[in-house]
């Protein structure tokens, strides 16, 4: 598979998709729904549906919305941590052939959070375009056409299928069927959608090891592998600030396409790992292996090693102005890392990042290369 922003987001929101499922991930939200902070009750009297709800981003805005006063409905298949969220409204059906559960209600919002296939949020939205004000789409930056080493903004061309009527998901037509996907709600309610465009997700309940793997690496201490370029720009975005965001222009009745890429300003992976190191208390030294030799001793970019993507494959950035002008805020790194590290289940959830012990078997090629 060829190195594209398309094809590492892509991976990585099927690791997101792939949630936890137990009884411990649900008494995870429910903590996590017990620490958030009260505010304003921007949606007190109002209700919001949410297609989709119970896998990693989901439970972070149903916690938000329900902080906010929202009543909160859920639409899904049953499947993904039926027992979450116990309290809630659940309404039942499949978004390729049974929106019937649909019919007939009204919400004042709706956000789109499983929206895959153009088909299908063409019908969730022509379903529901007389019965809410406002329809906010879940997308991702994986939507732009990207040649590599620019800035893209909401403006910049998005991918175009040959066959726009296709429904396989993989790396290729993720971006492009999202972006459909996007113009499928915008037809259906012409100036009520909101279209978010996060790059990768991190924060407590992402079990793809994507971020999760570096507070955990880092707090076991000793030499830890480090790859390519220190200085290398990474960006992420926590859940629940994506959460916040998402919430903030629904209260806001705020429409339009944003991205939502991250952090701001932006880190270096240096950054990152010394941040691990001082907000965990860590002894981890880092070795720094160069993108040539990690290739050469079999490491794989993105999955196996965390948010590394080698030089030789240059990548675009999606710039978020628009989205912090319009009210998106970051939270410190710090606390991202101190929370997914203080996540009971991130040791269950390091996907498949690299193993222990080849990493140290490629540290002593390294060593002895050096030597």
């Amino acid at each position: 598979m060829a190195f594209s922003r398309r094809n590492f987001l892509f991976a990585s929101a099927l690791g997101g998709a792939s949630a936890l499922s137990s009884p411990s991930l649900a008494a995870s939200v429910g903590r996590l729904g017990a620490e958030l902070p009260t505010g304003p009750q921007y949606g007190k009297g109002k209700s919001m549906l949410i297609l989709g709800g119970t896998r990693f981003l989901g439970p972070h805005l149903v916690n938000a919305a329900i902080a906010a006063g929202w009543t909160v409905t859920l639409f899904n298949r049953g499947r993904s941590n039926p027992n979450m969220f116990p309290d809630l409204e659940k309404l039942k059906g499949d978004r390729s052939d049974d929106l019937s559960a649909l019919e007939g209600r009204k919400w004042d919002a709706v956000i789109d959070t499983s929206g895959y296939i153009p088909r299908h949020v063409k019908m969730s939205a022509e379903l529901l375009a007389d019965h809410v004000s406002q329809y906010v789409f879940i997308s991702t930056v994986s939507v732009y056409d990207d040649p590599g080493g620019v800035l893209l903004d909401e403006n910049s061309p998005v991918g175009v299928l040959e066959d726009p009527t296709m429904e396989e998901v993989t790396g290729e037509s993720y971006g492009p069927l999202k972006a459909l996907c996007e113009q499928a709600a915008e037809a259906a309610m012409p100036g009520r959608v909101t279209n978010i465009r996060p790059g990768l997700i991190v924060g407590p309940l992402d079990n793809s090891g994507r971020f999760t793997y570096w507070p955990w690496r880092v707090a076991r201490g000793g030499e830890v592998l480090a790859p390519g370029n220190p200085d290398a720009e990474i960006e992420y975005i926590d859940a629940r600030d994506l959460a916040n965001f998402t919430l903030h222009c629904i209260h806001e009745k705020t429409h339009g396409v944003f991205n939502a890429n991250g952090p701001g300003p932006r880190v270096s992976m240096q950054e990152l790992l010394h941040g691990c190191k001082m907000v965990l208390g860590s002894d981890a030294s880092f070795t720094w292996i160069p993108d040539k030799e990690l290739e050469e001793y079999g490491v794989g970019a993105w999955i196996e090693m965390p948010l590394w993507i080698p030089e030789a494959y240059p990548h675009s950035n999606a710039n978020s102005d628009k989205a912090v002008a319009a009210g998106l805020v970051y939270r410190p790194s710090g606390e991202t890392i101190r929370d997914t590290f203080d996540w009971e289940d991130h040791v269950k959830a390091l996907g498949g990042s690299l193993k222990a012990e080849k990493e140290a078997e490629v540290l002593d090629k390294w060593h002895k290369r050096e030597r």
